[in-house]
C-alpha cells in the first residue's frame, strides 16, 4: 500500500468517524447535550441574568455562557438584552420587535430570527435598552462584530469530533435557537397555550414542564413576574432553568435577587386594613387568578342551568371561555355573547361586576392609600352580603391575606 493510499484511508476514516469514533446514537446524544447547553445559556445568562437582572452570576459561568453562545449562535449579549427589554417595554404594541399581535403568528414563527437581526441593527434600541451589558476587551475585540468567527469555530470543532456527521450537528445547533426561542417562545408563547395570570399582554404558558426550552415554556408566568429568577409558580409546573440556577447558587456561582411573590394567608381579620391592601396589591395577579377559579366554578353551575333551559350553546361556549377574563381582553365580537349570558344570570353578573371593582383597587391612580383601604373594606362587605357563597368565601380569604 502506497503512502497515498494510506493517507486516503486515514482521511476517509476521519471523515467517517472524526476524532471520537462516536456511534450514531452517541452523536445524537451529544447534539442534544450541546443544544441544551445553548438553551440553558440563553435562559440563565441572557434572559434572567443580563436582561432582567433577577440573579447575579459569578464570572466563571457568566463568561462560559457568553463564550458558548458566541460559538453556537453568534449572538451578542448587548443586542439580545436590548431587544428583549424593548419587547417587554413595547409588548404587543407598535415597536415590539417580535410580537405576533403586531406581525402575525406566521411571520414571527417562521421569520423570527430575521426580525431579531433587523432589530439588532437599530442603534437606538441598543443605546436605549442595552445598558449594563459586558463592555470588556474580549467583548469589544472578539465577540462583537465577529459572530461568523464564533460559529465557524463551532463548525470546525463539530467536524473534528464527528467527521462529516459534524456538519449535521452544527446545522442543528444553528437552527436550534431560531426555532425554539424566536419561533416557539416569541411566537407560540404569545398566541397559544394556557394562562395562569391575566398579564397585560397576550403571553401564554406553552407547557407546564419547562424542560426542552429551559423553562421558557412558562412564558405567561415570566411576563407576569418578569424580574423573577424562577419561572414556575404552580405546584404542577417545572422550570429546569431554576434547577440549574439553584445548583449554581449552592456552589456559590450565582445569587438569586428576586422571585415571584407568594400570597400568604393567616388569621382572618375582622376587617380588611392597609396591610391587607398591601398584600393584595403585591399579589394582585395571584388574587385575580384565585377569583377566576371561583368564577369558573360558579359559572359551571349557572351555565348548566341555562343549558337546561335551552340557552344558545354558542353563547354558553363564549361565556365559558371569556367570563373570567379582563374586559379589555375579551374580543369585541364575543362581548355581546358575554353580555347576553350576564343578563340571563344575576349570579354571574354580580361576580363579573365585583371582579372589575376589585381590579380597580390597584388600577386607581388618584385615590389615597387610606381611601383604597376603605374601598377594600366596602368591597368585602358587599361580597359577604351578596348571598353568593363563592363571593363570601373569597372575601373571607382576602381578609386573611398578609404582606
Amino acid at each position: 500500500m502506497t503512502v497515498f493510499d494510506t493517507g486516503l484511508d486515514m482521511l476517509l476514516n476521519f471523515l467517517s468517524n472524526g476524532l471520537t469514533g462516536a456511534t450514531w446514537w452517541q452523536v445524537i446524544l451529544v447534539t442534544l447535550v450541546f443544544t441544551h447547553i445553548t438553551i440553558a445559556s440563553v435562559t440563565i445568562y441572557l434572559h434572567r441574568h443580563s436582561a432582567h437582572r433577577s440573579l447575579d452570576l459569578h464570572p466563571i459561568p457568566s463568561h462560559f455562557f457568553r463564550f458558548w453562545l458566541w460559538m453556537t449562535t453568534g449572538m451578542v449579549t448587548k443586542e439580545w438584552t436590548a431587544i428583549h427589554r424593548k419587547h417587554h417595554a413595547k409588548c404587543e404594541h407598535e415597536g415590539d420587535p417580535h410580537s405576533p399581535v403586531v406581525f402575525g403568528i406566521k411571520k414571527v414563527f417562521f421569520e423570527g430570527s430575521e426580525l431579531y437581526r433587523a432589530e439588532a441593527k437599530n442603534q437606538d434600541t441598543l443605546e436605549r435598552y442595552g445598558h449594563n451589558t459586558p463592555n470588556d476587551w474580549i467583548e469589544k475585540h472578539v465577540y462583537t462584530g465577529r459572530s461568523r468567527l464564533g460559529v465557524s469555530l463551532m463548525l470546525i470543532i463539530d467536524v473534528l469530533l464527528f467527521g462529516v456527521a459534524g456538519l449535521s450537528v452544527w446545522a442543528i445547533q444553528m437552527v436550534w435557537i431560531p426555532i425554539t426561542a424566536a419561533g416557539i417562545i416569541n411566537g407560540i408563547g404569545h398566541w397559544w397555550g394556557y394562562r395562569n395570570f391575566e398579564a397585560a399582554d397576550a403571553s401564554t404558558n406553552v407547557s407546564p414542564w419547562g424542560i426542552l426550552i429551559g423553562g421558557e415554556e412558562l412564558h405567561n408566568n415570566h411576563h407576569t413576574y418578569p424580574t423573577s429568577a424562577k419561572l414556575s409558580v404552580k405546584p404542577f409546573e417545572f422550570d429546569i432553568g431554576w434547577l440549574y440556577i439553584s445548583v449554581l447558587q449552592s456552589m456559590g456561582l450565582a445569587k438569586v435577587k428576586k422571585i415571584a411573590p407568594q400570597l400568604v394567608l393567616g388569621d382572618v381579620k375582622p376587617v380588611a386594613d392597609a396591610k391587607t391592601l398591601e398584600a393584595i396589591i403585591a399579589n394582585r395577579y395571584e388574587v385575580m387568578a384565585r377569583y377566576a377559579r371561583e368564577m369558573r366554578a360558579a359559572a359551571r353551575h349557572e351555565l348548566e342551568t341555562l343549558q337546561a333551559k335551552r340557552f344558545d350553546s354558542s353563547v354558553l361556549d363564549a361565556a365559558r371561555r371569556w367570563l373570567h377574563r379582563d374586559d379589555d381582553k375579551v374580543p369585541a365580537a364575543v362581548k355581546p355573547q358575554v353580555q347576553q349570558t350576564l343578563a340571563a344570570s344575576p349570579v354571574l353578573a354580580k361576580m363579573h361586576a365585583m371582579r372589575e371593582e376589585l381590579r380597580a383597587l390597584w388600577s386607581s391612580t388618584t385615590s389615597s392609600r387610606d381611601q383604597l383601604a376603605l374601598d377594600l373594606q366596602a368591597w368585602c362587605k358587599r361580597a359577604e352580603d351578596s348571598g353568593i357563597a363563592a363571593l363570601r368565601e373569597f372575601s373571607i380569604k382576602l381578609r386573611s391575606a398578609h404582606a
